[in-house]
Formats: structure tokens, sequence, C-alpha cells
């Protein structure tokens, strides 16, 4: 028999060759992660999991939201405020009741509020399938912060939702004030419980200088946030995606670079494992699933099609709630148009396309056996979680594959390219960056602080990253400038190699040991880290 660490370890080595396997095929991993789960879950004899929504809440979810806030630009965050709130809100709810409404009236004997708790489910986009999907694809940074920031936001707006709806089919009754003042009260207390829970942390991690005791501060502060925030009947959600926003604004102050430099492949690979084993999880549920449908009163090719139809109107709703909510507030408002003027439609197309569902979608439908429907009689709640399980699986599976797989081609098909602004951004930055260095040096000159042959020699290397970032890529007359600094980059990365054969022969040759070995090592790494990739 297989012991639960033996399929642990076995779910990473799928992980780890699934995932080599969607780099080589330029697939985004998680749908061939959740291909690949359907595959092993058909073969007979291996164990299969059981996904434990407790599990996917406390410890998948908080690590996997916090460094994705953690890393999201504040600044674009805020001024792309109202369309990420149209979508984080306004869509969710949107497609919460058109999708309860029409499940209502297409599959019979499902009550309105059960239908409704559907529809919460599967109404918010993941924000690890969105990450992972665009940030290979080129496209403009205002659509990446757009689609992230909603993904950041609108898990909690479900769950509080999705909350509401299961209370009013256990109570028998709804109350939209009531609700309202509960969905604020829940928002603001995670967010509030947020933000105290990132001040202290980023009290702590400024009086520290210990990477590894800042890298397992760094690791349990969204758990910090969520715990208290779930015990106290507020958005554990909000209040890691607090948390995060809230540091990654103050990280670049308080942390110094041993701290990012250690942290940083920490997180990497933590972020990595937890989404891969997500994803193939989700796959690994089919049989569960489907073995839940044999208590059932319709027939499965009924439950199938429904289920299409299902997936059909989620994509549907949000095209047509995108498109109203980009074009409508500014046909109405003057004011918006001109501060804001209309995007290009392809843009609002990829908007629109990116609707992919996840693991927290998954998540709440498998809580559903664990809630008490004391309303409906037992066979009839058995059948209805049935069904609500098995369309929130097929709506995962149809977006995340569909949707997944076709938006590259959308993406060349539409024409769609990333206008460099980033690159732009950058390139002024790093060239203020150095003249402000060379401004500094000069004074030190003046001031005869330091020796002149050492000023002179530091001094020719920022003039000569001045002069390659005033010249690069800004005209036909400078690309031969630009095509040089590749080929400096090129030499620099030769030479680098040449130094790692000549410690490592030393190293072999018993001349220096393997500590001086490690410690030049080291600094050719952070040399080649500075090469542009």
């Amino acid at each position: 028999m297989f012991s639960e660490i033996d399929v642990v370890l076995g779910l990473m080595v799928a992980v780890a060759a699934l995932a080599l396997l969607a780099r080589k095929l330029a697939i985004p991993y998680p749908i061939l992660l959740v291909l690949g789960g359907l595959c092993l879950a058909l073969i007979p004899g291996l164990p299969r999991p059981h996904l434990n929504p407790d599990l996917i809440f406390l410890i998948f979810l908080p690590p996997l939201l916090f460094p994705a806030a953690l890393f999201t630009s504040w600044r674009d965050f805020h001024a792309n405020l109202r369309p990420i709130s149209l979508l984080a809100i306004g869509l969710v709810l949107f497609t919460t009741c058109s999708v309860g409404y029409f499940a209502h009236y297409l599959v019979a004997g499902l009550p309105l509020a059960a239908a409704f708790i559907l529809g919460a489910i599967i109404s918010p986009p993941d924000a690890v399938a969105a990450t992972a999907v665009t940030e290979r694809l080129r496209v403009p940074q205002r659509i990446v912060t757009v689609i992230e920031g909603e993904s950041l936001v609108n898990d909690a707006v479900a769950l509080v939702a999705f909350q509401f709806a299961v209370k009013a089919l256990n109570s028998g009754s709804f109350s939209l004030p009531l609700a309202t003042l509960d969905f604020f009260e829940v928002s603001i207390g995670g967010v509030l419980i947020g933000l105290a829970v990132g001040f202290l942390a980023s009290q702590a991690q400024r009086r520290l200088d210990d990477p590894p005791v800042q890298t397992t501060i760094s690791l349990l502060t969204p758990f910090a946030a969520y715990l208290p925030a779930d015990q106290l009947g507020v958005s554990g959600v909000l209040a890691v995606v607090a948390a995060g926003l809230y540091l990654g604004w103050r990280s670049p102050e308080i942390i110094n670079s041993r701290m990012r430099l250690q942290a940083g492949p920490v997180w990497e690979m933590i972020v990595f494992l937890l989404n891969g084993l997500v994803f193939i999880l989700i796959g690994l549920q089919l049989p569960e699933i489907w073995q839940g449908l044999r208590e059932r009163t319709l027939s499965l090719t009924r439950i199938c099609w429904y289920a299409m139809l299902i997936s059909a109107l989620v994509i549907v709703v949000r095209f047509v709630w995108v498109f109203a909510a980009t074009y409508l507030p500014r046909y109405l408002s003057r004011k918006l148009r001109e501060r804001d003027p209309n995007p290009p439609w392809q843009h609002v197309v990829i908007v629109a396309w990116t609707g992919m569902r996840g693991v927290v979608s998954l998540a709440a439908a498998l809580a559903l056996p664990s809630m008490i429907l004391t309303e409906l009689p037992a066979p009839g709640r058995t059948v209805i979680i049935n069904l609500i399980i098995f369309f929130t699986y097929v709506v995962i599976l149809v977006t995340l594959v569909l949707q997944g797989l076709t938006l590259p081609l959308l993406i060349r098909w539409l024409k769609v390219v990333d206008s460099g602004e980033s690159e732009r951004e950058e390139r002024e930055a790093r060239l203020k960056a150095n003249l402000a260095a060379l401004a500094r040096l000069a004074e030190f000159g003046q001031q005869k602080v330091f020796a002149a042959e050492l000023l002179d020699r530091l001094r020719v290397e920022y003039e000569d990253r001045v002069r390659e970032l005033e010249t690069f890529g800004q005209d036909e007359a400078h690309r031969m400038a630009a095509m040089f600094s590749l080929d400096y980059e090129h030499l620099q990365q030769e030479a680098l190699r040449v130094e790692r054969q000549t410690i490592l022969q030393l190293r072999n040759e018993r001349i220096i040991n393997d500590n001086v070995l490690r410690r030049i090592q080291h600094d050719l790494d952070l040399a080649e880290a500075r090469l542009r990739r």
C-alpha cells in the first residue's frame, strides 16, 4: 500500500516532469498538469488522493495569493482600481446571479438558492491560472495588471457570496440589506487585519539582518494574516492580499540585498510546487466526482449537456460584462473619456477571454458536503451537492483548457503586442540611477576622500553604462549600438564561463578547496545575474 508520503513524493515527480514537458511544448503548465492528473486518475491501481477543501483554504491559498500580491505594482493597481473593482466585484455578482437563475430554470428540481451557490462557486477566475497563462505572453502591462488585480480580490467576493447563498439555502430566507452590511463588514475587517499584520511584519523585517530568520517570517506572514481573519469571521483572502500589497510597497525600503537574494528562490520554489500540486490534484478528482453521480435523477448525457451549457454561459457572461463595463461608463461620462480614453477592442477581447477557473472554485464545491442543508431531504441534498460539484469541475476544465490553450493563438491573431512601456521605464530609471551615482563620484573626487585611481576605475564603468542606456533601442541610427551591447553581453558570458572552468580545474587539481570554489562561484553567479536575459 502507498503511504501519504509516497503519494506526495510521487505527485511532486509528476509535477516536475509535466512542467518540463509543458515548457518544451510551450503550453501553460497548469493546463498540462490538469490533463496529466486526469490521465493519472484513469490508471487502475494508482492512489487517488482526496482534495480536502480545508487544506486548500488553509495551506495552499495563503502562500499562493501572498506572493502574487507582494509583487503587484501598487501604482498600476491603484491606477486601474476602477476596472479591477468592476471585474472583481461587479462581474462576480453578475455571474453569480446569471448562473443562478439560468441553472435554476435549466435543471429541474434545483432550488434557486442552490443554483446561486453554484453561481458563486464558479464566478471567480483563478489568480494562479491567470498569472501562469499571462506571464509568458508579451501583452500590454495594463492587461496583465487588470487580470492579476481582479484575481487577487474576486476570490474574497465570491466566497462571501457563496457563504450567503449557503445561509439562504439552510434558512430558507435571504435579506439583501443584511447581506450587504455583512459583505462590507467581512471585507473591511479582512483588509484591516491584513494591514495590521503587514505593518507588524514590516517592523520585524526592518529590525533584522538574518536572512534565514527573515525568510521564515516571510513564509509565515500569509498564515498570520489568514488565520486570525478566518477565526474572526472576516475575509482571510482579503487579509492576505492586503498584507501582501502593504509589504510589497514597503519591502524595497526595509529588506536588504542578502534577504532578497535568498528569499526570492525560496518563494519561487514553494509557489511552483504548490501550484503544481494544486492543478494535478484537480485532475485527480475526476473519479471521485464521477462516482458521486451514481445517485441522480437525470441521465448522464443530460447532466453533461447541462454542464457544457453552464460553461458556455460563464464565458458569454464575462464577455458581456467586460465590454459593457469598458465602454458604457466612458459613453456616459465625458470626463472619464478624456481622462481614460477607450482602450482598443482587441485588448478588451483578451481580458474577456482570460476567465480560467481553478482551485478556489473546486475547493468551495468540495466543501459543500460538510455544510448542513437542513431544508432539504437527505437524498435530494446528496443529488444537489453532487450536481454542483460536477458542474464546477466541468467549468474548470472547459475554461482552463479551452481558454488557456487558445489565449496565445488569440493574442497572435489579434496582433496585440507589448507597447514596451515597462522597458522604457526601466531604462529611464537605470539611467537616472547611474547618473546620480556618477554625480556622487564627482563629489568624492572634489573632496579627495578616495584615491584617484579608484574613482577613475569606477567612473569608467558607470560612464559605460550611461552610454549604453542613452543609445539602446531609441531609433534606427542607434540599433548598431544595441547590437554591440548584446555582443558585449555574450562576451561577458563567455568570460564568466572560462572563469568557472578555471576555478573548477583548480579545485580538481586540489590547488584550492571547495569553500574557496563556492565563494568564487557565488561572485560569478551574481555577475551573471546582472546580465540581461
